[in-house]
């Protein structure tokens, strides 16, 4: 099926800040985290962002952002203009993803509510968003389209199971390491933890190659992420 609707990239950026920052005198960091935020609304008529804090969630990372444009040249001006900030001369990228929106092919026979706006992503600004990169088998590919699209049929039935957790897939082919990426928006985490789980048992679990590392990520504005860095 082919679509009118214009793809999106999009970019899920994974920052560590340096424990050094947090040894800067109050009025530095303070201002750093200002010129930090300030860019971030620079950018925000060229790409929808949203901030999160993985601070205490995970050892490797504190922050998220989540970035979804029409241009890669966009993605990569943001991405230059923080690390020329005070601030980010103290952040690593221990995590980067980079994918495309596009239509699902097994969504042809399958249609719910939202299916239309698969290549344009409308974030729902729940509180919690669930992220990880994920890689099918090679013999996935290897079955039959009908074979394929009955198991991701069941697959779907178990999803509608779940209707407070909000999933966007993106797709990373040829792009980054990853055939897919895969954010999960969700009032409740105890709700993706059930649908998770449920999952597991699934029919077309063994052709998981990897879905990990996984990300809970807490959404806040700028300033409250960046307060989250404890300094």
């Amino acid at each position: 099926m082919t679509t009118t609707t214009p793809q999106q990239y999009v970019k899920y950026t994974f920052y560590k800040v340096d424990p050094k920052w947090r040894r800067l005198s109050e009025d530095i960091r303070a201002a750093g985290k200002r010129e930090f935020a300030s860019v971030l609304a620079e950018f925000e008529s060229q790409l929808i962002i949203r901030t999160y804090s993985t601070m205490g969630m995970r050892g490797d990372t504190d922050i998220l952002l989540w970035c979804v444009g029409s241009t890669l040249e966009a993605i990569q001006d943001l991405a230059s203009q923080l690390a020329r900030t005070q601030l980010g001369a103290y952040l690593d990228t221990p995590h980067s993803y980079l994918a495309m929106t596009k239509r699902s092919t097994y969504l042809d026979d399958h249609e719910h509510e939202g299916s239309e706006s698969r290549t344009h992503i409308r974030p729902m600004d729940k509180p919690y968003f669930f992220v990880y990169p994920f890689v099918k088998t090679h013999d996935w590919y290897q079955l039959s389209f009908d074979e394929r699209q009955r198991m991701m049929n069941e697959h779907f039935k178990v999803g509608h199971k779940y209707p407070g957790v909000k999933i966007h897939t993106s797709y990373s082919f040829g792009l980054d390491d990853q055939e897919f990426v895969l954010g999960f928006e969700a009032s409740n985490p105890a709700e993706f933890l059930d649908l998770v789980m449920e999952l597991r048992s699934a029919e077309q679990r063994p052709y998981t190659e990897r879905d990990v590392p996984i990300f809970t990520c807490l959404l806040g504005p700028a300033e409250q992420v960046l307060d989250s860095l404890g300094g």
